[in-house]
């Protein structure tokens, strides 16, 4: 099986949004699912308790893996560990044993795509300091490095390898910064040819195994989407899903005989379901559905067995079959935990896959079919930290102001009781069209481990709970999905564990907009707020896209608003021309080289608001860009919101770090050189 992971398959499930906005990695019709009712408190009848408290270093010892790639003789397994402080590229034994590192950065993130298909040739992408300027390298027999893709200012993509195995496609915007175009390299000396000149900014999503046919995608709103089907041969490019209405359409993934092309598609429903198309008949028939979306699914790559993801109410579920008859495959029990990222060897003897839970983060496993016996690779958390301290999220729900039902995570302290009511936070997801899953987050468990209650919210207009969910705030932000984030404050206090007075609000991305919302548009709401990289004028923000994003430029004007036509509209929904309002005390976290929502989004936030006499708190990261991957600056940056919580939701209570200084103290373990300021 080509190494698709999951990233890449829900990208292509919102590739306009997800790419736009969201962070690092996720609609229903009026109720998300109206069997179940919005629940009257979260509160559950448990002895209270406070829990072992943890530091963030220890947090932080914690290693975060990803991704899994079988040699050519099956033998070992590539994936990425943030084990030094930094992402980079291991190998280890499928017999278990200590993992091998293959690069050893210390300043620049390192992900392993693949090894290659006929001997231990790998290859891996970085980018510099979080610019998402990701370039291709190979690592070669003798450890030397090669970058497939030189250039200035160029973003590329590894896409796939063809059935043999003697070449392999990627994406480059070289030629034209806009557009994506898809080279084929020749897997001995490198040699590459363009074969697909991509003048129409459709997006990619794959070429089949043959070298053919190749998968393209356009996007016409954040909900509405087209699969086109380029032949390498003819030069030809079919539409292969004209509809009206409002329709969604994105390619899986090719068969391994370049017989079928799977589609992804929600025509007609509110969720999405799994359709096949005839390469060679142009035929499509149903294949899968579920009562959930369909998020991706992939074949091994000999083509024995099928592996389907499905978005269940904010857990990821898989189902493996056999393509033969299409019967389950039996698993050995397991912890725990979400079976996630499945990657088959090329006999498909064996299958790598990682287990995920609340209190347990991704741990890679390998099972064996002719022995029918799973062994654990790695172990991830922190030695310090036992998993019975950490606390399970449940899903909960609550109606808003017009009775939408939100679907939401809730965390909550083991010592939260109605006799010893404690602080929460809201946790806004990014986006617009993300969703805040269950799985490990080392964030939310630092500070529940830390006497606040988490609120992860999944507002209108977040995916996973059908189409008409996911479009319910088209044209609405800062308006309906704040709207739910203030009837969450609601919900929260309602829980008789939670003390009203004391409930902040914090995200990222979309979510640090969402922050910056509440602050300006609804100041009584929350008594703090953490915006990390949001967007404060999105003027600004919409003016100044990568210009990659072209192909979904008009979907995301569509969604946000045109900063021509809309102009007055997308003033009025800016924080940073309401900032006067905002009383509440604030802090800012970004990074200097984030892309997306680039630095004077928070530099001109922090200036306006600072105007007001109102306490902010500033951090800012040289080495980061949107989302941060360094281990050190997660220490800072997670401590720093901890100390600033502390500081105005504990009152009386001495914060677990001192006040912000003029310069943040290197972390533990970290360089004296912290790339961090906090002002």
């Amino acid at each position: 099986m080509r190494e698709q992971t999951l990233r890449a398959a829900v990208g292509a499930r919102r590739v306009a949004m997800a790419a736009a906005l969201a962070l690092s990695a996720a609609a229903q019709a009026a109720a998300p699912r109206p069997e179940a009712p919005a629940a009257k408190s979260a509160a559950q009848p448990v002895a209270a308790r406070a829990a072992k408290p943890y530091t963030i270093e220890q947090f932080m010892a914690t290693t975060s893996i990803t991704g899994a790639s079988f040699s050519a003789d099956e033998k070992r397994i590539l994936f990425s560990s943030n084990v030094t402080g930094v992402f980079n590229v291991y190998s280890v034994s499928v017999d278990g044993g200590e993992p091998v590192a293959l690069t050893r950065s210390t300043t620049d993130t390192h992900y392993g795509v693949s090894y290659f298909r006929h001997d231990d040739r790998v290859l891996y992408t970085r980018d510099r300091g979080g610019d998402e300027n990701n370039h291709l390298y190979v690592r070669e027999l003798d450890g030397s490095e090669k970058d497939l893709t030189p250039g200035e200012k160029l973003k590329a993509a590894f896409i796939g390898w063809s059935q043999d195995g003697d070449s392999f496609y990627v994406t480059s915007n070289e030629r034209d910064a806009r557009y994506l175009d898809v080279y084929r390299y020749d897997a001995k000396g490198y040699a590459r040819e363009l074969v697909y000149r991509n003048d129409d900014g459709l997006a990619v999503f794959g070429v089949s195994g043959d070298g053919r046919w190749i998968a393209l995608g356009r996007t016409n709103t954040t909900a509405d989407s087209d699969v086109l089907l380029h032949d390498t041969r003819s030069k030809e490019t079919k539409h292969l899903t004209p509809h009206e209405g409002v329709a969604s359409f994105n390619a899986a993934s090719f068969d391994p005989e370049s017989r079928t092309l799977l589609i992804l598609s929600n025509e007609g429903r509110e969720f999405t379901r799994l359709q096949a198309y005839d390469l060679a008949t142009g035929r499509t028939r149903e294949m899968e559905q579920a009562d959930w979306d369909i998020v991706y699914s992939v074949f091994s790559r000999d083509g024995r067995y099928r592996v389907t993801g499905i978005n269940a109410d904010a857990s990821l579920t898989l189902r493996i079959v056999t393509t033969a008859d299409g019967k389950p495959v039996a698993l050995p029990k397991l912890p725990g935990g979400e079976l996630r990222g499945v990657s088959f060897s090329r006999s498909s003897q064996r299958m790598a896959f990682y287990l995920n839970g609340d209190r347990s983060p991704s741990n890679l496993y390998v099972y064996d079919f002719g022995t029918r016996q799973a062994k654990q690779l790695t172990h991830s958390l922190s030695r310090e930290i036992d998993p019975e301290e950490l606390v399970e999220g449940r899903i909960v729900r609550f109606r808003s102001f017009d009775g939408m039902v939100i679907p939401s995570v809730y965390y909550q302290p083991k010592e939260a009781s109605p006799t010893h009511k404690v602080p929460a936070v809201l946790y806004v997801h990014g986006g617009p069209g993300g969703q805040t899953m269950r799985g490990y987050n080392a964030t939310i468990q630092y500070l529940v481990n830390h006497g606040y209650a988490v609120l992860g919210i999944n507002n209108r207009g977040s995916s996973g709970y059908g189409k008409s969910f996911f479009t319910a705030d088209d044209g609405r932000h800062g308006r309906e999905p704040l709207w739910d984030c203030i009837e969450a404050k609601t919900y929260l206090a309602g829980t008789g564990v939670i003390d009203p007075e004391r409930i902040g609000i914090m995200g990222g991305s979309y979510g640090g907009y969402m922050t910056l919302a509440a602050m300006a548009f609804r100041p009584e709401a929350f008594k703090v707020g953490i915006d990390i990289f949001g967007v404060s004028n999105w003027l600004r923000t919409l003016e100044s896209i990568p210009p990659y994003w072209e192909s979904f430029r008009q979907a995301l004007y569509q969604e946000i608003g045109d900063p021509v036509k809309d102009k007055e509209m997308l003033i009025a929904t800016s924080p940073l021309f309401h900032a006067k309002e905002i009383r509440k005390p604030l802090m800012v976290i970004q990074g200097k080289n984030d892309p997306r929502v680039i630095k004077p989004e928070s530099d001109e936030i922090v200036e306006a608001v600072r105007k007001n006499g109102v306490p902010v708190e500033y951090v800012v990261f040289d080495d980061e860009g949107h989302g941060f991957t360094k281990k050190k600056n997660q220490i800072v940056s997670n401590r720093q919101m901890l100390a600033f919580l502390d500081r105005y939701l504990k009152p009386g209570v001495q914060a677990t770090a001192p006040p912000a200084t003029p310069a943040a103290a290197p972390a533990a373990g970290a360089d004296a050189a912290t790339p961090a300021s906090v002002r």
